[in-house]
């Protein structure tokens, strides 16, 4: 399916002109994850991370289970915010879905992860070793000053109780967002990306920039013990793209040039398995990113475009799919 998936995307960018393409986002709103038990998620991303909690809401019948694909569904969510930026962490009550595979690595398609920013990377390791924290890393890294995109960038990756990758960053002097560098008495500063495995730079070009609408922000190859040990894969050499829309944040795609045996997203995992996350795009028409997407013959997690509770959503309407590796995206119409 991902294969057809991928051709598709490819005829449809090379039979549309750059007149003829709408930009279907005009930001990235949040990265939502699926979690087994919310309080527990709350308590750790905010007594942990420092993230506030801003809204809490349950939800069931019918508009969730058309944009979930998941029939019988009931959840709880809790939107959390750091910085300027958001998260939403889902607990199904029902139907409960399946844990995180227990020997997932770095490699596999279904990896994703947030990038918290830190203003001092020594101070942020110490406090996730207070917190007892499962080490992804062997511990923090100094990406190699050989690297021109990348030298001088610290980095560290580890897991929350469910087992979703996350990764703390400090970004050097003339590296990153300005606002990573302005004066602040605060650890955890906000998310600079959301980082997603692919098997294919090119494909996954066609479906975030030539459809969706985003932007290419850098480039970059990174290889070498360093890397190896932040990603935990042995002769790991990554070639990272960073994708961004007008707000909010970007997106990372992480090539593995090599080792090319990270597994593929499973087929048959739903909405409510601890594998999904789900970055959520706000655009325009629904209805055109429908079209548009169908017209890519993009696999649909929603059932089309849905009319949502927007007292409760925020947003009108919906219409979720999958990307050519099968990361879910959400775009919102509000």
């Amino acid at each position: 399916m991902l294969r057809r998936t991928l051709l598709a995307i490819a005829v449809l960018a090379l039979s549309l002109s750059a007149s003829e393409r709408q930009s279907l986002v005009t930001a990235v709103d949040s990265i939502c994850i699926t979690v087994s038990d919310l309080d527990r998620a709350v308590d750790f991303y905010n007594r942990v991370l420092t993230f506030e909690k801003v809204a809490e809401f349950e939800a069931a019948g019918e508009a969730l289970e058309h944009t979930t694909g998941v029939f019988g569904a009931r959840t709880r969510t809790a939107r959390l915010r750091l910085g300027e930026e958001f998260i939403e962490l889902t607990e199904y009550l029902a139907p409960r879905g399946k844990p995180i595979p227990i020997d997932s690595r770095g490699n596999d398609h279904w990896f994703q992860h947030i990038a918290v920013i830190v203003s001092d990377m020594d101070a942020a390791y110490k406090r996730l070793r207070a917190y007892k924290v499962q080490h992804a890393s062997t511990g923090p890294q100094r990406l190699p000053d050989w690297n021109p995109n990348a030298g001088g960038i610290e980095a560290f990756y580890f897991r929350d109780p469910d087992g979703h990758f996350l990764e703390v960053l400090a970004f050097p002097a003339g590296k990153g967002s300005p606002k990573w560098h302005k004066a602040s008495n605060k650890l955890f500063l906000g998310i600079d990306h959301t980082a997603i495995v692919i098997s294919n730079t090119e494909a996954s070009l066609r479906f975030y920039r030539e459809v969706a609408g985003l932007e290419v922000a850098g480039e970059s190859e990174n290889y070498g013990t360093e890397q190896e040990h932040l990603n935990n894969v042995f002769g790991a050499r990554l070639k990272i793209t960073a994708l961004r829309a007008a707000s909010g944040p970007g997106i990372e795609f992480l090539e593995y040039l090599s080792p090319r045996d990270g597994r593929p997203f499973p087929p048959e995992a739903r909405s409510n398995d601890l594998i999904h996350w789900q970055t959520r795009f706000l655009g325009g028409s629904a209805e055109e990113t429908a079209r548009q997407l169908r017209q890519a013959q993009s696999a649909l997690i929603s059932t089309g475009v849905v009319t949502q509770p927007v007292e409760q959503a925020g947003y009108r309407k919906s219409v979720v799919a999958r990307d050519p590796d099968g990361h879910a995206v959400q775009f919102v119409e509000r």
